[in-house]
Protein backbone atom coordinates (compact mmCIF):
# COMPACT_ATOMS: atom_id res chain seq x y z
CA UNK A 1 0.00 0.00 0.00
CA UNK A 2 1.06 3.36 -1.20
CA UNK A 3 1.69 6.01 1.79
CA UNK A 4 0.18 9.03 -0.18
CA UNK A 5 -3.08 8.92 -2.55
CA UNK A 6 -1.98 9.13 -6.32
CA UNK A 7 -4.21 10.99 -8.63
CA UNK A 8 -4.52 11.58 -12.35
CA UNK A 9 -3.21 14.75 -12.54
CA UNK A 10 -2.26 17.36 -9.71
CA UNK A 11 -1.60 20.96 -9.94
CA UNK A 12 1.57 22.47 -10.77
CA UNK A 13 3.67 24.60 -7.83
CA UNK A 14 5.49 27.19 -8.68
CA UNK A 15 8.92 27.66 -5.49
CA UNK A 16 7.44 29.57 -2.67
CA UNK A 17 10.17 31.88 -2.49
CA UNK A 18 9.91 32.70 -6.33
CA UNK A 19 6.33 34.02 -5.96
CA UNK A 20 7.09 36.48 -2.57
CA UNK A 21 8.23 38.86 -4.94
CA UNK A 22 5.24 39.04 -7.15
CA UNK A 23 3.04 39.38 -4.62
CA UNK A 24 5.28 42.33 -3.12
CA UNK A 25 4.97 44.18 -6.50
CA UNK A 26 0.94 43.67 -6.46
CA UNK A 27 1.06 45.16 -3.27
CA UNK A 28 3.34 48.16 -4.47
CA UNK A 29 0.84 48.95 -7.42
CA UNK A 30 -1.74 48.48 -5.74
CA UNK A 31 -3.34 47.42 -8.50
CA UNK A 32 -5.89 43.95 -7.80
CA UNK A 33 -7.79 43.55 -10.98
CA UNK A 34 -8.98 45.20 -14.63
CA UNK A 35 -6.46 44.45 -16.81
CA UNK A 36 -3.28 45.40 -14.62
CA UNK A 37 0.44 45.42 -14.87
CA UNK A 38 1.33 41.44 -14.79
CA UNK A 39 -2.31 40.32 -16.81
CA UNK A 40 -0.97 42.88 -19.25
CA UNK A 41 2.73 40.67 -19.21
CA UNK A 42 1.22 37.41 -19.37
CA UNK A 43 -1.26 38.08 -22.36
CA UNK A 44 2.52 39.09 -23.85
CA UNK A 45 4.41 36.27 -23.07
CA UNK A 46 1.95 33.87 -23.81
CA UNK A 47 1.51 34.83 -27.32
CA UNK A 48 5.08 34.97 -28.29
CA UNK A 49 5.27 31.36 -26.30
CA UNK A 50 2.38 30.16 -28.08
CA UNK A 51 2.87 31.89 -31.52
CA UNK A 52 -0.31 33.44 -31.52
CA UNK A 53 -0.73 37.15 -31.98
CA UNK A 54 -3.61 37.87 -30.02
CA UNK A 55 -5.00 36.74 -26.52
CA UNK A 56 -7.50 37.59 -23.87
CA UNK A 57 -6.99 36.42 -20.24
CA UNK A 58 -9.98 34.88 -18.22
CA UNK A 59 -10.79 34.39 -14.38
CA UNK A 60 -11.54 30.57 -15.98
CA UNK A 61 -11.92 28.69 -19.18
CA UNK A 62 -15.60 28.42 -19.08
CA UNK A 63 -16.42 32.10 -18.72
CA UNK A 64 -14.37 32.34 -21.95
CA UNK A 65 -16.32 29.37 -23.42
CA UNK A 66 -19.54 31.57 -23.05
CA UNK A 67 -17.86 35.01 -24.08
CA UNK A 68 -16.40 32.92 -27.03
CA UNK A 69 -19.71 32.32 -28.38
CA UNK A 70 -21.23 35.78 -27.26
CA UNK A 71 -18.10 37.13 -29.23
CA UNK A 72 -19.26 35.55 -32.82
CA UNK A 73 -22.87 36.18 -31.83
CA UNK A 74 -23.90 32.06 -32.20
CA UNK A 75 -27.37 31.57 -32.04
CA UNK A 76 -29.57 28.27 -33.30
CA UNK A 77 -27.37 25.18 -33.24
CA UNK A 78 -24.45 23.87 -32.47
CA UNK A 79 -22.93 20.90 -33.31
CA UNK A 80 -20.49 19.65 -30.62
CA UNK A 81 -19.08 16.21 -29.13
CA UNK A 82 -20.75 14.29 -26.45
CA UNK A 83 -17.16 13.08 -25.01
CA UNK A 84 -16.05 15.79 -23.19
CA UNK A 85 -16.35 17.80 -19.99
CA UNK A 86 -19.42 19.62 -19.33
CA UNK A 87 -18.73 22.80 -19.25
CA UNK A 88 -18.60 22.70 -22.86
CA UNK A 89 -22.28 21.92 -23.87
CA UNK A 90 -23.24 24.23 -20.76
CA UNK A 91 -21.58 27.34 -22.44
CA UNK A 92 -24.20 27.00 -24.85
CA UNK A 93 -26.97 26.30 -22.55
CA UNK A 94 -26.12 29.53 -20.69
CA UNK A 95 -26.47 31.22 -24.13
CA UNK A 96 -29.83 29.96 -25.07
CA UNK A 97 -27.93 27.90 -28.07
CA UNK A 98 -29.36 24.21 -28.82
CA UNK A 99 -26.33 21.44 -28.58
CA UNK A 100 -26.37 19.18 -31.54
CA UNK A 101 -24.13 15.64 -30.47
CA UNK A 102 -22.21 14.39 -33.26
CA UNK A 103 -20.25 10.78 -33.05
CA UNK A 104 -16.56 10.45 -32.25
CA UNK A 105 -13.38 9.09 -34.62
CA UNK A 106 -12.92 5.87 -32.53
CA UNK A 107 -8.49 6.70 -32.94
CA UNK A 108 -8.45 9.82 -31.70
CA UNK A 109 -12.04 10.32 -29.78
CA UNK A 110 -11.93 13.60 -31.03
CA UNK A 111 -15.32 14.60 -33.11
CA UNK A 112 -15.63 12.53 -36.58
CA UNK A 113 -15.84 15.08 -39.55
CA UNK A 114 -18.67 12.58 -41.45
CA UNK A 115 -20.91 12.99 -38.61
CA UNK A 116 -20.19 16.81 -38.41
CA UNK A 117 -21.71 17.32 -41.29
CA UNK A 118 -24.52 14.82 -41.33
CA UNK A 119 -26.24 16.53 -38.66
CA UNK A 120 -25.68 19.97 -40.00
CA UNK A 121 -29.51 21.56 -40.44
CA UNK A 122 -30.71 25.10 -41.41
CA UNK A 123 -30.37 26.22 -38.01
CA UNK A 124 -26.97 24.93 -37.82
CA UNK A 125 -24.66 27.89 -36.94
CA UNK A 126 -21.04 26.80 -36.20
CA UNK A 127 -19.23 24.04 -34.54
CA UNK A 128 -17.76 23.30 -31.37
CA UNK A 129 -15.05 20.71 -31.01
CA UNK A 130 -12.96 19.45 -28.49
CA UNK A 131 -9.10 18.47 -29.35
CA UNK A 132 -9.29 15.74 -26.67
CA UNK A 133 -6.39 15.38 -24.20
CA UNK A 134 -4.55 17.38 -26.04
CA UNK A 135 -4.39 15.54 -29.57
CA UNK A 136 -5.28 18.08 -32.43
CA UNK A 137 -8.80 17.43 -34.17
CA UNK A 138 -8.68 16.99 -37.99
CA UNK A 139 -8.87 20.86 -38.42
CA UNK A 140 -8.47 20.84 -42.21
CA UNK A 141 -11.82 18.45 -42.25
CA UNK A 142 -13.64 21.19 -40.05
CA UNK A 143 -12.86 23.64 -41.73
CA UNK A 144 -13.52 22.89 -45.16
CA UNK A 145 -17.13 21.66 -43.64
CA UNK A 146 -17.64 25.21 -41.92
CA UNK A 147 -16.58 27.18 -45.48
CA UNK A 148 -18.92 25.16 -47.35
CA UNK A 149 -21.51 25.62 -44.87
CA UNK A 150 -20.96 29.44 -43.93
CA UNK A 151 -20.42 27.92 -40.29
CA UNK A 152 -18.41 29.64 -37.04
CA UNK A 153 -15.96 27.12 -35.18
CA UNK A 154 -15.02 27.50 -31.90
CA UNK A 155 -12.67 25.11 -30.71
CA UNK A 156 -12.79 23.79 -26.99
CA UNK A 157 -8.74 23.93 -26.39
CA UNK A 158 -8.67 23.22 -22.80
CA UNK A 159 -5.76 20.35 -23.04
CA UNK A 160 -4.38 22.15 -25.99
CA UNK A 161 -1.88 24.13 -24.50
CA UNK A 162 1.34 24.28 -26.66
CA UNK A 163 0.32 21.95 -29.25
CA UNK A 164 1.24 22.34 -32.52
CA UNK A 165 0.28 20.70 -35.97
CA UNK A 166 2.10 20.77 -39.34
CA UNK A 167 1.06 24.40 -39.83
CA UNK A 168 2.30 25.69 -36.86
CA UNK A 169 -0.20 25.99 -33.32
CA UNK A 170 -3.47 23.99 -33.07
CA UNK A 171 -4.65 27.12 -31.80
CA UNK A 172 -5.09 28.89 -34.64
CA UNK A 173 -7.30 27.72 -36.60
CA UNK A 174 -10.92 28.13 -35.93
CA UNK A 175 -12.35 31.41 -35.55
CA UNK A 176 -11.82 31.21 -32.07
CA UNK A 177 -9.81 28.62 -29.46
CA UNK A 178 -10.57 28.64 -25.97
CA UNK A 179 -8.21 27.62 -23.31
CA UNK A 180 -8.63 26.77 -19.51
CA UNK A 181 -6.01 27.46 -16.97
CA UNK A 182 -7.28 25.69 -14.01
CA UNK A 183 -5.10 24.09 -11.38
CA UNK A 184 -4.87 20.24 -13.11
CA UNK A 185 -3.75 21.86 -16.86
CA UNK A 186 -0.56 21.35 -18.18
CA UNK A 187 -0.06 25.07 -17.70
CA UNK A 188 -2.23 26.67 -14.85
CA UNK A 189 -2.76 30.42 -13.09
CA UNK A 190 -4.86 28.11 -10.44
CA UNK A 191 -7.93 29.12 -11.81
CA UNK A 192 -8.01 30.90 -15.26
CA UNK A 193 -8.63 30.62 -18.55
CA UNK A 194 -8.22 32.62 -22.73
CA UNK A 195 -9.68 33.05 -25.64
CA UNK A 196 -7.04 33.36 -28.65
CA UNK A 197 -8.01 35.94 -31.29
CA UNK A 198 -7.45 35.99 -34.43
CA UNK A 199 -7.26 40.10 -34.91
CA UNK A 200 -7.05 43.17 -32.98
CA UNK A 201 -10.81 43.62 -33.77
CA UNK A 202 -12.02 40.41 -32.33
CA UNK A 203 -9.95 40.94 -28.84
CA UNK A 204 -11.55 44.56 -28.25
CA UNK A 205 -14.73 43.29 -28.16
CA UNK A 206 -13.80 40.05 -26.49
CA UNK A 207 -11.90 42.30 -23.67
CA UNK A 208 -15.18 44.52 -23.42
CA UNK A 209 -17.71 41.16 -23.38
CA UNK A 210 -15.14 40.24 -19.90
CA UNK A 211 -15.50 43.38 -18.32
CA UNK A 212 -19.37 44.08 -18.11
CA UNK A 213 -19.70 45.18 -21.37
CA UNK A 214 -17.76 48.84 -20.25
CA UNK A 215 -16.19 50.90 -23.33
CA UNK A 216 -15.71 53.96 -20.42
CA UNK A 217 -16.23 54.66 -17.16
CA UNK A 218 -19.92 55.79 -18.71
CA UNK A 219 -20.76 53.98 -21.27
CA UNK A 220 -21.77 50.20 -21.33
CA UNK A 221 -22.08 48.84 -25.08
CA UNK A 222 -22.90 44.96 -24.35
CA UNK A 223 -24.47 42.92 -21.67
CA UNK A 224 -21.41 41.54 -20.23
CA UNK A 225 -20.07 39.54 -17.74
CA UNK A 226 -17.00 39.99 -14.91
CA UNK A 227 -15.02 37.42 -16.66
CA UNK A 228 -11.41 39.32 -15.88
CA UNK A 229 -7.78 37.38 -14.30
CA UNK A 230 -6.69 38.75 -11.27
CA UNK A 231 -3.21 40.14 -10.80
CA UNK A 232 -2.97 37.35 -8.18
CA UNK A 233 -3.49 34.47 -11.22
CA UNK A 234 -1.23 36.34 -13.75
CA UNK A 235 1.20 36.61 -11.61
CA UNK A 236 1.16 32.87 -10.74
CA UNK A 237 1.07 32.59 -15.08
CA UNK A 238 3.80 34.27 -15.33
CA UNK A 239 5.51 32.40 -13.01
CA UNK A 240 4.35 28.93 -13.92
CA UNK A 241 5.78 30.32 -17.38
CA UNK A 242 9.17 29.81 -16.62
CA UNK A 243 9.21 26.12 -15.62
CA UNK A 244 6.54 25.17 -18.98
CA UNK A 245 9.14 23.31 -20.87
CA UNK A 246 10.74 21.11 -18.25
CA UNK A 247 7.10 20.34 -16.99
CA UNK A 248 6.47 19.18 -20.35
CA UNK A 249 10.00 17.42 -20.68
CA UNK A 250 9.23 15.19 -18.08
CA UNK A 251 5.32 14.41 -19.07
CA UNK A 252 7.08 13.19 -21.87
CA UNK A 253 9.23 10.99 -20.31
CA UNK A 254 6.26 9.62 -17.94
CA UNK A 255 4.38 9.36 -21.38
CA UNK A 256 7.02 7.17 -22.85
CA UNK A 257 7.53 4.81 -19.39
CA UNK A 258 3.65 4.18 -19.60
CA UNK A 259 3.63 3.00 -23.21
CA UNK A 260 6.90 0.86 -23.02
CA UNK A 261 5.32 -0.96 -19.84
CA UNK A 262 1.92 -1.24 -21.04
CA UNK A 263 2.85 -2.67 -24.44
CA UNK A 264 1.91 -6.30 -25.09
CA UNK A 265 -0.56 -6.29 -21.93
CA UNK A 266 -3.58 -7.93 -23.63
CA UNK A 267 -6.83 -5.69 -23.46
CA UNK A 268 -5.33 -2.31 -22.74
CA UNK A 269 -4.92 -0.07 -25.60
CA UNK A 270 -2.87 3.22 -25.30
CA UNK A 271 -4.58 6.02 -26.94
CA UNK A 272 -1.57 7.01 -30.24
CA UNK A 273 -1.27 10.77 -30.96
CA UNK A 274 -2.93 12.10 -33.10
CA UNK A 275 -0.02 13.56 -35.58
CA UNK A 276 0.57 16.39 -33.61
CA UNK A 277 4.09 18.19 -34.32
CA UNK A 278 4.49 18.96 -30.73
CA UNK A 279 2.62 17.28 -28.05
CA UNK A 280 2.17 18.35 -24.35
CA UNK A 281 1.23 15.18 -23.02
CA UNK A 282 -1.93 16.59 -21.31
CA UNK A 283 -3.62 12.75 -20.43
CA UNK A 284 -2.24 9.44 -20.31
CA UNK A 285 -5.83 7.57 -21.45
CA UNK A 286 -6.34 4.12 -22.13
CA UNK A 287 -8.84 1.94 -23.19
CA UNK A 288 -9.87 -1.18 -21.17
CA UNK A 289 -11.21 -3.28 -23.40
CA UNK A 290 -13.06 -6.63 -23.83
CA UNK A 291 -9.68 -9.26 -23.62
CA UNK A 292 -8.85 -7.75 -20.38
CA UNK A 293 -9.45 -9.80 -17.78
CA UNK A 294 -11.78 -7.51 -15.77
CA UNK A 295 -13.95 -5.09 -16.50
CA UNK A 296 -12.74 -1.29 -16.37
CA UNK A 297 -15.02 -0.07 -13.35
CA UNK A 298 -13.20 -3.01 -11.73
CA UNK A 299 -9.79 -2.21 -12.06
CA UNK A 300 -10.75 1.02 -11.67
CA UNK A 301 -11.94 0.43 -7.89
CA UNK A 302 -8.64 -1.79 -7.42
CA UNK A 303 -6.22 1.15 -8.58
CA UNK A 304 -8.85 3.11 -5.99
CA UNK A 305 -7.96 0.79 -3.35
CA UNK A 306 -4.24 0.86 -4.01
CA UNK A 307 -4.37 4.82 -3.30
CA UNK A 308 -4.09 5.44 -6.61
CA UNK A 309 -6.83 7.49 -8.15
CA UNK A 310 -7.58 7.62 -11.95
CA UNK A 311 -10.56 9.25 -13.66
CA UNK A 312 -13.21 7.71 -16.05
CA UNK A 313 -12.44 10.24 -18.13
CA UNK A 314 -15.19 11.23 -19.95
CA UNK A 315 -17.72 9.00 -18.33
CA UNK A 316 -20.50 9.64 -18.26
CA UNK A 317 -20.84 11.07 -21.70
CA UNK A 318 -22.40 14.69 -21.82
CA UNK A 319 -25.35 13.71 -23.45
CA UNK A 320 -26.47 11.33 -20.56
CA UNK A 321 -26.70 14.06 -17.86
CA UNK A 322 -30.61 14.68 -17.63
CA UNK A 323 -30.58 18.60 -19.07
CA UNK A 324 -28.85 16.71 -22.58
CA UNK A 325 -30.87 13.33 -22.70
CA UNK A 326 -33.80 14.18 -24.01
CA UNK A 327 -32.23 16.06 -27.28
CA UNK A 328 -32.71 13.69 -30.52
CA UNK A 329 -29.11 13.69 -30.68
CA UNK A 330 -28.63 12.47 -27.58
CA UNK A 331 -29.18 8.96 -28.15
CA UNK A 332 -27.13 6.49 -27.53
CA UNK A 333 -27.77 4.73 -30.89
CA UNK A 334 -26.83 8.46 -32.58
CA UNK A 335 -23.55 7.91 -30.33
CA UNK A 336 -22.37 4.34 -30.70
CA UNK A 337 -18.41 5.30 -30.28
CA UNK A 338 -18.39 8.05 -27.94
CA UNK A 339 -20.70 5.51 -26.12
CA UNK A 340 -18.25 2.72 -26.26
CA UNK A 341 -15.34 5.13 -25.19
CA UNK A 342 -16.57 6.31 -22.14
CA UNK A 343 -17.60 2.63 -21.30
CA UNK A 344 -13.61 2.01 -21.63
CA UNK A 345 -11.78 4.83 -20.85
CA UNK A 346 -9.19 4.94 -17.49
CA UNK A 347 -7.29 7.91 -17.69
CA UNK A 348 -3.57 7.03 -15.31
CA UNK A 349 -2.12 9.89 -13.12
CA UNK A 350 0.59 11.95 -15.34
CA UNK A 351 1.98 15.24 -13.63
CA UNK A 352 5.51 16.67 -13.80
CA UNK A 353 6.48 15.40 -10.43
CA UNK A 354 5.33 11.84 -10.73
CA UNK A 355 8.23 9.11 -10.02
CA UNK A 356 8.46 6.30 -12.70
CA UNK A 357 8.82 4.43 -9.88
CA UNK A 358 5.04 4.71 -9.17
CA UNK A 359 4.32 4.26 -13.04
CA UNK A 360 6.02 0.98 -12.49
CA UNK A 361 4.15 -0.21 -9.75
CA UNK A 362 0.76 1.22 -11.50
CA UNK A 363 2.06 -0.63 -14.65
CA UNK A 364 3.06 -3.63 -13.24
CA UNK A 365 -0.55 -4.27 -11.19
CA UNK A 366 -2.76 -3.12 -14.49
CA UNK A 367 -0.39 -6.16 -16.06
CA UNK A 368 -1.11 -8.29 -13.14
CA UNK A 369 -4.56 -8.85 -13.17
Amino acid sequence: MRNENIFVTKPTLPPLDEFAPYLQQIWNNKVLTNGGPFHEQLEKELCEYLGVEHICLFTNGTLALVTALQALRITGEVITTPYSFVATSHSLLWNGIKPVFADIDRDTLNLDPAKIEAAITPQTTAIMPVHCYGHPCDIDAIQKIADNYNLKVIYDAAHAFGVECDSGSVLRHGDLSVLSFHATKVFNTFEGGAIICPDAKTKVRIDQLKNFGHVGEVTVVAPGINGKMSEFNAALGLLQLKYIDQALARRKRIDTAYRERLEGVKGIHCLKGAGEKIANYAYFPILVQADYPIRRDDLYQKLKDRGIHPRRYFYPLISDFPMYRGLPSAHRENLPVATASSQQILCLPIYPDLEISVVDEITRFIADQ
